[in-house]
């Protein structure tokens, strides 16, 4: 690149908290984890500016017009539900009017935006169909028809994603076998979209473009669980994510 170009990454956090319970006694901890750190330095390795908002800072600071989005030249949603960018804190706790942040991504792709969603347990529908994208105006700009339920492929024998379009820019390079998921969000590509990469009978990789603008649904993970250390430590995981996200923001 001849220039630093920026992108936003929100959610892959999580709080995970357990009760302990020895015979009569117990107790509680509390731990926060984020996973992102291999998608961050894969991009910014490839001398991308990566801003990252985990899903608690995203729920208050992610940005509410395109305009604003418009700083960035692509836009990644992984494992962040519908939900945490309806429901701002001002709107949840005290009723307070703001924009519609899902409208906003929608107006930032049309306008000439780019879009990158990763699957995850809240994203696509996500598990129990909790995260909630179907029928929202993010999905109007991806290129894929989500399912009305529970739409988690989980695969812990593994499965192999293979190359179904080996000339599109986004897995130039890659075409050789690639190592096993463990899962993944089911979804059905739309007329117009490219299914540039599939695993088992599914899409994995569905490229569109709406408007000005691009979008990239990627129906696994990131990084653990769905994405085992052999797929994020395999050679080809940085160059397939800069790729997917160059080609997004069209760069």
């Amino acid at each position: 690149m001849t220039k630093s170009h920026r992108v936003l990454i929100a959610g892959e956090s999580w709080t995970v908290h357990s009760i302990h319970q020895k015979g009569f006694d117990s107790f509680t901890t509390t731990e926060y984890a984020e996973g992102v750190r291999w998608l961050r330095d894969a991009l910014e390795g490839g001398g991308w500016d990566v801003v990252y908002q985990p899903a608690h800072v995203a729920a208050r600071d992610f940005p509410f017009s395109a305009g604003e989005l418009a700083k960035f030249d692509c836009i990644m949603l992984s494992d962040i539900g519908a939900n945490t960018l309806l429901l701002h804190p001002d709107t949840f706790v005290r009723s307070k009017t703001l924009p519609n942040r899902l409208e906003a991504i929608r107006d930032y792709v049309l306008g000439g935006g780019g879009l990158v969603m990763v699957g995850g347990y809240m994203t696509f529908q996500g598990i129990d169909a909790k995260a909630r994208y179907r029928d929202t105006e993010v999905a109007e700009v991806l290129g894929v028809e989500m399912e009305a339920g529970d739409d988690r492929a989980e695969r812990p024998q593994g499965v192999k994603p293979r190359v179904a379009a080996a000339n599109h820019p986004i897995v130039g390079g890659l075409e050789a076998e690639w190592p096993a998921l463990l899962g993944y969000n089911r979804f059905a590509a739309r007329q117009k979209a490219t299914v540039v990469a599939t695993v088992g009978n599914d899409p994995l990789i569905v490229a569109a473009e709406f408007g000005k603008g691009r979008s990239v649904a990627f129906a696994s993970d990131c990084g653990p669980h769905w994405a085992p250390p052999a797929f994020v430590d395999w050679p080809g995981y940085t160059t397939l994510w800069r790729q997917i996200v160059g080609w997004a923001a069209g760069v």
